[in-house]
Order: structure tokens, then sequence, then C-alpha cells
């Protein structure tokens, strides 16, 4: 298991003294925990103490991730999800969990733990179980699935690329920002683990959807997300709603893959929230 690092120990240690309550958030792919910064504000600002975990070797600036992509090579689902896990049990009260992209998928792996006290996940990635492979969303990972070679490698998206797995729903002054300010190298392992997680029953990208301790779920999807669309969130939903606990999805109208990073990124925070509002 990865150690935590001492900004995560800074983090936790805040939290079990702050006496509110914790909301942890997860990114995903191309993304690092400075993505959630705005987030943070947010939700501190409504009387919660907020965590941002990174993936193990996470660099801390995006400047620092590019020139060094190798650090992110060999990330798989389990090793992440164990790394959050870690953090989540140090505190002294169960988070709400928020995540993004391969980080709702993270969300949902852990909620199936039974460490969540709620959890939101936002466009996420499919697990075993969940079905349709509409075309977009085998374009979006097609840099990373088209070689094999990139198991084992630390991949980035050109711009091309990212405008349209990410970017797609803005305009594209606004979609090269977004490049420049947030997109890093990503671990192929993930992509490949979600890929085949239904020719593979021993896959790390499996839910316990049907743990009766998961707690409530919200799955939020982008209209127009091309990575994670609509026919993907639904599945998971359909998965997860067998849940004894409250399940609930939502689609945002408009909006693409970089939902929580592009200028509506408050709309989709503001739907969260209330969401863990409710619960915690």
């Amino acid at each position: 298991m990865a150690a935590i690092t001492e900004r995560e120990e800074r983090q936790i240690e805040e939290a079990n003294t702050s006496g509110r309550p914790p909301v942890v958030f997860v990114h995903g792919l191309w993304l690092l925990p400075s993505s959630w910064d705005r987030w943070r504000v947010v939700f501190e600002e409504a009387g919660y103490t907020a965590l941002t975990p990174g993936w193990p070797d996470d660099p801390n600036t995006v400047e620092e991730a590019n020139a060094h992509p190798e650090v992110f090579a060999h990330k798989s689902v389990k090793q992440v999800a164990d790394h959050f896990e870690d953090v989540v049990r140090r505190l002294t009260r169960r988070p709400a969990v928020v995540g993004h992209s391969f980080g709702g998928l993270l969300t949902q792996l852990l909620a199936g733990r039974g460490v969540a006290a709620v959890s939101v996940a936002i466009d996420p990635a499919p697990f075993r179980g969940v079905l349709p492979l509409p075309i977009s969303a085998l374009k979006s990972s097609s840099p990373v699935l088209g070689n094999p070679a990139n198991y084992n490698r630390a991949v980035p998206l050109t711009y091309e690329q990212f405008r349209y797995a990410f970017a797609n729903a803005v305009d594209e002054d606004e979609a090269k920002d977004l490049y420049e300010t947030y997109a890093v190298p990503a671990s192929g392992v993930p992509l490949f683990q979600a890929a085949t997680a239904n020719l593979n029953p021993w896959t790390e990208a499996k839910v316990n959807s049907r743990n009766p301790d998961r707690g409530p779920l919200l799955i939020i999807s982008g209209e127009k997300d091309n990575t994670v669309p609509w026919a993907i969130a639904s599945a998971s939903y359909k998965k997860q709603k067998r849940n004894e606990s409250i399940t609930e999805i939502v689609e945002l109208p408009g909006r693409g893959h970089s939902l929580t990073i592009d200028r509506g990124w408050r709309q989709v925070a503001d739907t969260a929230l209330a969401f863990v509002r409710r619960f915690a």
C-alpha cells in the first residue's frame, strides 16, 4: 500500500480536529488533486472539512507532472482504491466521498467497501456489469487502448484528444486553457482494467453495489460527455439502484466530461453539495 503523504497527513489531522463532517474528493485520470481546489472552498464554506488525496506518487503541480510522466505508470484500480481507503479509515468520522471519472468509479468502490457516509460519482468510469460501450467512449479511450504497450506506460493526451474526451462542450479558448491548466499524463492500467472488466471475473474494476452499508449515492451525468455518456452512467445507476440505500441520478444539460473544472463547475458542485447535505 502506498504511503500517506505529508500533505494527506495534514489534511487528515485537520479533519479530525475540526469537528466538522469530512468530505473526500477523488480525482480521475489526466487530472491532479488540485483540480478540486475550488470545490474545497465551496464545501468548507458550507461547513465541511475537505480532503483531496492524490493517487500514489501524484506530483504536486501540473508542471512537475508533465516533466516526470513516468511517475504515473503502473497505478492499478485496486492500488489507488486501497490508498484512498487507507486515508478514509484514518478519519474519525465516515466521510462524504465525491469523485469524477475514474474517481467516480473509485468512489463507488469505496462506497461498496462501506467506508463512505454518502457518495457522489460524477461521470463515473464503468465497472464490471456495466455493459454499454458507446462509440464516443471507445474513441475517448483509444489514445490508451489503441496500443497494448500503453498498459505499462503513463500516457498524456494531445490537445486534440483532450478536446474530444474532456472539453468538447466548451469553446476553443476555454478548452485550450483547461488543457494547459489541468491536463497531466495518466496510468494506462485502469483503462485496460475497465475495458476488460466484463471479461475478467477477477477484475479490480468490480463494485460491491449490494453492500447494505454502501450509503446514499448520487450519479451525475453530463449530457454531452463523450468519455462517459449517458448510456454508461445510466447502466451504472441501474446496477446501483438495487441497493437498499437511496440511489439517484441526474443529467446536467449541455455539459461534457470537463464539467468539474470548466466554467460551469459551480453548478456541478452545488448539485453534489445539495445531495451530501441531505445525508451528512
